[in-house]
Formats: structure tokens, C-alpha cells, sequence
């Protein structure tokens, strides 16, 4: 058949070929038809496919063209399913759903593609109206034995952000793949529901790699790291092969955790892989060893690597700026920008903190004045943060104080906590009242910025007004969130509470505690016993300096490591300055290096010394 056309074809004049298989109007194709039926040739040598892609979108060309391709031996829907896959997949797929409606007035019956095709312009354009209407005709014809377009429903309406539609259309499908189980559970983490879509996936009677993957990375983004690495264990433990996204997700984990021993067994892993050159993979190692507070290995794989994107940059400037090192980190940045690299705002605020961290106020203002002047970048909230942050830690609180007030967007709880930090170093009592009662309003639950307050009025000996303040938390509900510090030791994560005697071990962290105790204070040490507020003799609030979380981890790793290894542990609040006096001599004392994460930095305590200018 394709021959006899071909030769036909062929048997007309160059301008007539050109005419009828190349047309791109409605009245050029007329013109090819009149042509064709003034010599009498036949119809079939016009492309169906051109003709539906000239007159799709006008009604009457739409007419015509249904009329000429019922002369074709092609079912017509197959031709304007192929129009329909073009319009969903243009600039324009409100056109693909235009289509349809003229398809169904015209009473040419859909099949499954059409309804494939068309759906996908609803997801694209989130038109849950369109999409229902799609629904229902997929309901109408009996295609809800097609597995793809079951799928693909449970999709729109998981894009829609009705998932309650979703879980109504997952029950009854007839039967599902590992696909639908998969968009569920998709969805629900979307929206935030983590039990929900731990739920499914529990339930789920066979996973694949993409389901355990969305699972792990859904654990990290919550806020449940552990739980992360032990699905990742889980799914090691069935043999099930992991991809480049998995080791990013459980990279990230091990990054939240500060579990460095399964990151580094992670990192081996996508060496031998082939992953070891997957740039996505190379970045998430920066960070995860940066975060577990190994700075070598993350300059290592920097260094390493044969391509760096902005991300690659903006890590290693940001590791170096939490570890203290800022000259360096500038220096980084000097050498991203000799190559050609563009900074973005992730890069503008590591180097925001290494300037903050290390007093470099003019190079901080010389950076925040930059990134609009050379480099376009609009500063955000993150930014002014930092910019208060480092007026405050140099002391220059009024100047702080005056940023805030003409900032163009309106501060957060971050800004004016930056402030209160400030406030509490340099005692000024006036502006820390005005900040506490601006992160009254922007963040009421937060135990931190009464505690500060309440530090600042007890150093002044203000009695009555850091009591006033604590019975203010307790009117309002606010609980003080309890120190939590964790070590990982041959694989298994060990969380210590302050002040908690539970643990197995907890005789002889005691006895260990003791035993520095002596040796600190032939060095000097007396405990400050100002950060302790309580009204109880000084007795006993050496009792509870001695009981802070970190002292509690930092005993139990010199039980359970080898001599002369690094200790790494991770704190949920800042460590203490008491705490931080005791790690620098017990850092000299065992001979070892101590590696502490807190919420704002990293310490790396060696030789009785602090890798931080400030503790803070």
C-alpha cells in the first residue's frame, strides 16, 4: 500500500507533492484536496496526521477535517490521538483538553490513549475540574483495567492535593502495581502526612527500589533520620540494590545523624558502584562529612572531583565557614569566582557566616553590598539574619538594632534572636527586652529566648525579673526543651539526656567523670556555675553541670573507643560555656580530638584548645 502511494505521489507535479504533503493551514489543505479531486487522485495520499494537526483548533476546520478523514481506512481517534500526545506535551495543553471537547461533539469515541493523553494536560495544568470530567469518562468506556491510566489518575488527584479522592480511587482499582503504592505514598509525604505514607508502605506486597528510596528520603525531610538508616539497613538486609538517589537520601541521613562510619561504608559503596562521579552523590558527601564534623575527607572529595557545580561550591564554603575556618572559605570563594562560577544565595550565606563567626565586619558588609551590586541576588530573610548575627557577635548592637529597623522585609524570630545572642555576651539589658518582646509575638513557644533573657536579668542580678520570666514560661506553656546528645559507637547510636542516670553504663560514666574531674581541676578548672539557674545551693548546681548531656556522651565514648580516636558528638542545643571550658582541657588531658556539633557550629577541641574563636 505504502508503494502504491508513494508512486502515486511521486506521478504528480513538484509543486502538486509539495502541496499535498506539506500543507500547514486549513486553506492549503483545501486547496491540496480540490487539487486531488480535480485529478481525479486518491485522498489517501494527504497525511491524516497533518490533517488533524492544522485543523484541531478551529471548529469549523475541525468539522471539515472529520469529514475528510472518514474517507481513510485509520480509525479517526487513532489520528487525533497522535494530536492530542503534541498538544499535551506544548507550551499550550490547554489545547489537547479544546480538542477533546470537540472529539466528544463530534461523537468520535475515545480510547485509552485519548484519555492518557488528555489527563496529562490536566496534571500539567492542575485543572481538577478538566481532570474529574477525564475521570469519569475512563469510568464511562471500562478502562479501569488499564493500569497506566489508574496510575495516572491517582497522580492528578495527588497533585491536586486531594488525597482523600486519591485513597477513594486506590481502593477500588481492580488490581494495583507497585506504581500505585508508589504515587501514594509520593502524595503523602507531600503533604506532610508521614504516618500515612509509612502506613502504606508497610502494607505494600512488593517494593522496589523507588519505593524504599522515597521512604528513606520522606524519614530524612521529616525530622527522622534514625528511622531513615534503619529502613536503609532493612532494605540492605533483603539484597535489594540501591540507586544513586538512595545513596543521596541516606547520605543525608548520616549527614543529620552525624553516623560518619555508615557514611563513610556509603561512600565506599558508590565508589564500587559507579556512582563515585554522579555529581548529585559527590555533593551530598560534602555536606554529610562537613555535618559529622569531618572537614578532610569533605575538602578530599572536593578536590576530587572532576566537575563542581555552584552547589559543590556553596558546600565547601559552608563547611569551612561552621568549622571556623573563614579566611579559607573566603579564599574559596575568590578562587569559584576566578573560575567562572556564579555565586547564588546559598553561597552568600556561608560566607555570611564565616565572616559573623569570625568578627570580619567590614568583609561582611563588603559581601552583603555585593551580592545586589555585582551579582543581581535579591538578599533574603537568611541573609539579614546573618548580617544581625555579625553586628551582634562584634558587639555593634545599636548598629544590629538599626539594620533590623530598615530592613524592607519584615523580620523573623531568627533576626531577633541573632540580637538576643548579642545582647546576652555584651549585657545590654534594654535591647534584649525589646527583642524578647518581639519573639513574644513571632515565636511564643520557643523555651530559648525566655532562658536567654532569663540568663541576661540573673548575670545583672536581677532576682526578681529572671524569676518573673520563668513564671511567665510556665503561665504560657512553654516547657525548656531538654539537652540531647548523641555518639555513635560501632554502628549503634547512643542518645544521652541531661541528667540521666539510665544508662547501662551509667557507673561508669560517672567514675569517668570523676576522674577528669580531678584532672581538670590540677589544671585550673572551676565549674561556671552561672549558667545554672536555679535557686539551690552551689553544690547542686555543680551537680547539674556536671550531668549536661554532652559530659554524658563524651564519658561514654572514652569508655567505649579506641585510645587516640576522634570523638564526634551531636548536640540538639548550644553547648554551655562550662562545657565548653571542660572539652578544651579534657581534650589535652586524654590526648584526643573532640568533635561536637551544637546547633549553630562545630567545636573541634584539640590540645586544650577550640578550632571556634567564640563558643557561642
Amino acid at each position: 500500500m505504502q508503494v502504491i502511494m508513494s508512486s502515486s505521489l511521486h506521478s504528480l507535479p513538484w509543486s502538486a507533492q509539495t502541496l499535498v504533503s506539506n500543507f500547514n493551514s486549513p486553506l492549503e489543505l483545501k486547496q491540496a484536496h480540490a487539487h486531488l479531486i480535480k485529478t481525479k487522485t486518491p485522498l489517501s495520499l494527504i497525511p491524516p496526521s497533518r490533517i488533524a494537526s492544522v485543523c484541531a483548533l478551529s471548529h469549523l476546520d475541525f468539522s471539515y477535517a472529520h469529514r475528510l478523514l472518514a474517507h481513510f481506512h485509520q480509525r479517526q481517534i487513532v489520528v487525533w490521538n497522535s494530536c492530542l500526545k503534541t498538544l499535551a506535551e506544548s507550551d499550550s495543553p490547554f489545547d489537547a483538553i479544546l480538542l477533546f471537547r470537540r472529539l466528544r461533539e463530534f461523537d468520535v469515541v475515545p480510547d485509552s490513549f485519548t484519555c492518557a493523553f488528555v489527563l496529562k494536560a490536566c496534571t500539567a495544568l492542575l485543572d481538577d475540574k478538566n481532570g474529574k470530567i477525564i475521570h469519569g469518562v475512563v469510568e464511562k468506556f471500562g478502562f479501569q483495567w488499564n493500569m497506566v491510566l489508574q496510575n495516572m489518575i491517582l497522580n492528578f488527584y495527588g497533585l491536586c492535593g486531594e488525597m482523600s479522592t486519591a485513597r477513594l480511587v486506590f481502593d477500588k482499582m481492580p488490581q494495583r502495581d507497585v506504581v500505585s503504592w508508589n504515587v501514594m505514598i509520593t502524595h503523602l509525604v507531600k503533604s506532610g502526612d508521614f504516618e500515612g505514607a509509612y502506613g502504606f508502605f508497610s502494607r505494600m506486597p512488593e517494593r522496589n527500589v523507588r519505593s524504599w528510596t522515597m521512604m528513606i528520603s520522606a524519614c530524612v525531610h521529616c525530622g527522622k533520620p534514625k528511622e531513615g538508616v534503619q529502613l536503609f539497613m532493612e532494605m540492605e538486609k533483603i539484597g535489594v540494590q540501591v540507586n544513586e538517589v538512595t545513596v543521596v537520601a541516606v547520605l543525608s541521613a548520616c549527614a543529620d545523624l552525624g553516623a560518619l562510619e555508615l557514611g563513610m561504608r556509603i561512600h565506599e559503596y558508590s565508589k564500587r558502584s559507579g556512582f563515585g562521579g554522579n555529581v548529585r552523590v559527590l555533593n551530598t558527601l560534602i555536606d554529610m562529612y562537613v555535618k559529622c564534623g569531618c572537614l578532610e575527607e569533605a575538602r578530599r572529595v572536593f578536590e576530587e572531583m572532576e566537575e563542581r557545580t555552584i552547589v559543590s561550591w556553596s558546600a565547601m564554603i559552608q563547611g569551612l565557614a561552621i568549622h571556623g575556618h573563614a579566611q579559607e572559605a573566603l579564599r574559596v570563594f575568590s578562587m569559584m569566582i576566578e573560575m567562572g562560577v556564579m555565586p547564588n544565595g546559598v553561597t552568600f550565606i556561608g560566607l555570611l557566616h564565616a565572616c559573623s563567626h569570625m568578627g570580619l565586619v567590614n568583609e561582611g558588609r563588603r559581601f552583603f553590598s555585593c551580592m545586589t551590586r555585582d551579582y543581581e541576588i535579591i538578599p533574603e530573610i537568611e541573609h539579614y539574619g546573618c548580617m544581625v548575627d555579625l553586628y551582634s557577635r562584634a558587639g555593634l548592637l545599636q548598629e544590629a538594632h538599626e539594620f533590623i529597623m530598615n530592613m524592607p522585609i519584615k523580620p523573623n524570630g531568627v533576626v531577633w534572636g541573632a540580637l538576643l545572642g548579642g545582647c546576652k555576651v555584651h549585657k545590654n539589658i534594654e535591647l534584649a527586652e525589646e527583642a524578647t518582646r518581639h519573639l513574644a509575638q513571632l515565636d511564643p513557644l520557643n523555651d530559648g529566648y525566655y532562658i536567654v533573657l532569663s540568663n541576661i536579668y540573673a548575670e545583672a542580678e536581677r532576682w526578681e525579673d529572671a524569676s518573673r520570666v520563668r513564671k511567665l514560661m510556665k503561665n504560657r506553656g512553654v516547657k525548656k526543651k531538654p539537652g540531647c546528645s548523641s555518639i555513635m559507637v560501632d554502628g549503634v547510636i547512643h542518645e544521652f539526656v541531661a541528667g540521666d542516670d539510665s544508662h547501662s553504663q551509667a557507673n561508669e560514666i560517672s567514675d569517668m567523670w570523676e576522674k577528669l574531674l580531678d584532672y581538670m581541676k590540677l589544671r585550673g578548672y572551676k565549674p561556671d556555675t552561672s549558667v545554672v539557674l536555679l535557686d539551690v545551693e552551689e553544690k547542686e548546681k555543680e551537680k547539674f553541670l556536671y550531668g549536661h548531656s554532652e559530659k554524658l556522651a563524651l564519658c561514654f565514648g572514652l569508655i567505649n573507643t579506641p585510645p587516640g580516636s576522634v570523638i564526634r558528638i551531636m548536640k540538639n542545643l548550644r553547648v554551655c560555656e562550662d562545657c565548653h571550658a571542660a572539652f578544651k582541657l579534657i581534650s589535652a588531658i586524654v590526648n584526643r580530638e573532640i568533635v561536637v556539633r551544637d546547633r549553630n557550629r562545630f567545636h573541634c577541641f584539640k590540645d586544650g584548645a577550640c578550632s571556634c574563636q567564640d563558643f557561642w
